[in-house]
């Protein structure tokens, strides 16, 4: 990997080029957030900026403690910072009330969690369009395109299942079809292979890979390096600060694909 600019939080002079200029899915200026727990104040982020262009997939890692439930929250647009700027599109959200940022969430960010969070008594369809529905767009059009981005996520034979007729794997690719129903801004994915089998995680790699190659914006939340090593950039958060901003050099990532190819060709082995 090599230590590269953080996509404008150290900006390059302005040249003379006729390029459109790059658009930004998120841009994060100064952020800072503190709580006070009872006499004490914590302070979770301590002015991070860093920049995610339309089409990035970025990998933000830190050890516990770093900010980075702190960072997703915000991202999330489930809390608000203390100061700073957190830009979505062209829209300051660290201004926004609650109502609003309720909105932002529900139409411009799509979400995969750790956990699936799918409702137990829908069928797969029905969940993918879980964001429609809070925002009064259920149709036959829309239906149309949580049956066809269930398709996309090979699930295109088990539309009408619920939940707990599927594994884990086939929970998370719920999950990945519902965060794009919306056509978001960006995919926030919060260890989304933590429950994951080795063979699995492979998997759902894959579909994000896919995803990005198509255009897609993804920010993945890991602790793990290999799963880290598939994004394009990792962004490392250390008390409260942006302690790294490294592009990930396609040789790296060509290497940590071969090395899964491996590891999953071996356990299908023993099978």
């Amino acid at each position: 990997m090599s230590v590269t600019d953080a996509y404008g939080t150290s900006p390059a002079p302005a040249s003379k080029s006729t390029e459109s200029p790059k658009r930004f899915a998120t841009s994060i200026r100064d952020l800072k957030k503190e709580y006070v727990l009872k006499s004490e104040t914590v302070r979770a982020l301590r002015g991070v900026s860093f920049d995610v262009p339309e089409g990035d997939y970025v990998a933000i890692m830190g050890p516990s403690g770093s900010g980075k439930s702190t960072l997703l929250n915000m991202l999330g647009c489930l809390d608000q910072p203390t100061s700073g700027s957190l830009m979505l599109g062209d829209d300051d959200i660290s201004t926004m009330s609650d109502d609003q940022l309720a909105d932002i969430r529900s139409r411009r960010i799509g979400f995969v969690f750790q956990s699936y969070n799918l409702i137990q008594q829908l069928s797969v369809v029905e969940n993918i369009q879980v964001p429609l529905y809070y925002q009064g767009k259920l149709g036959p059009k829309q239906r149309e395109r949580a049956v066809e981005l269930a398709k996309q996520v090979g699930l295109g034979d088990r539309l009408d299942h619920r939940p707990t007729q599927l594994s884990g794997g086939q929970q998370q690719r719920v999950a990945i079809a519902r965060s794009l129903v919306n056509d978001p801004f960006f995919v926030l994915a919060d260890e989304p292979t933590g429950n994951l089998d080795s063979i699995t995680t492979d998997e759902i790699l894959a579909i994000f890979d896919k995803l990005n190659a198509e255009g897609r914006t993804i920010i993945l939340v890991t602790h793990e390096d290999d799963v880290a090593l598939r994004a394009k950039r990792i962004v490392r958060l250390k008390d409260g600060m942006l302690h790294t901003d490294e592009l990930v050099e396609e040789s790296a990532r060509e290497a940590v694909r071969a090395k899964h190819a491996i590891a999953v060709a071996e356990l299908k082995a023993r099978e």
